[in-house]
This record gives structure tokens, C-alpha cells and sequence, in this order.
């Protein structure tokens, strides 16, 4: 099966949909199956995105998405500095 990266939002929106289903009573594997994502994978993104921990409605607040989007911009910007500046020269014989 070909692997799927989810962005960000869609991570946080997964997560949201996975609490109101362990609201129902719905266990873990239930819920991977539905949102077609291991339990491994449910359990990574919630430690690293906090499931319902942020605000009181599931969701990661904007701070955190906007520190996100800030590292991702940084991230895509191209390396500035001396060795962007320097061209690259041969060394002459000696």
C-alpha cells in the first residue's frame, strides 16, 4: 500500500473527528480503521499534536498553528549567507 502524508490541518481535523468518536465509545482500532490510520499513527499524532489537550474543543490553537506555518515558511526559504555568496573556484596547482 503507498504510503500518505497528511498535512497539519488534516492531522488536527483527524484528531478532532477521533475524540468525538472516543466520546462515543468507539476503541482505538475502531477509530483507525474509520480514519484509515494505525493505531500507531493515532497515538504519534496525538503526543505530537496534543489531541484535545490545546483548547476545550479539540482543537490546537492558533498559536500553535501559527509558530507551524512560521517554521514551515522558514523552511522553505533557501540558505543565506557566506557560502550561498561564494562561488565556487577551483584551487589553482601548486
Amino acid at each position: 500500500m503507498k504510503r500518505k502524508r497528511h498535512t497539519p490541518e488534516q492531522i488536527i481535523r483527524k484528531l478532532r473527528e477521533a475524540d468525538g468518536l472516543l466520546a462515543e465509545g468507539k476503541t482505538i482500532a475502531e477509530i483507525g480503521q474509520r480514519l484509515e490510520i494505525s493505531e500507531q499513527t493515532f497515538h504519534r499524532w496525538r503526543n505530537q499534536y496534543g489531541g484535545s489537550e490545546h483548547d476545550h474543543d479539540g482543537s490546537a490553537n492558533g498559536d500553535d498553528m501559527k509558530h507551524l506555518k512560521a517554521l514551515q515558511t522558514e523552511n522553505r526559504r533557501p540558505i543565506r549567507g557566506r557560502a550561498a555568496r561564494r562561488p565556487c573556484v577551483p584551487h589553482a596547482p601548486m
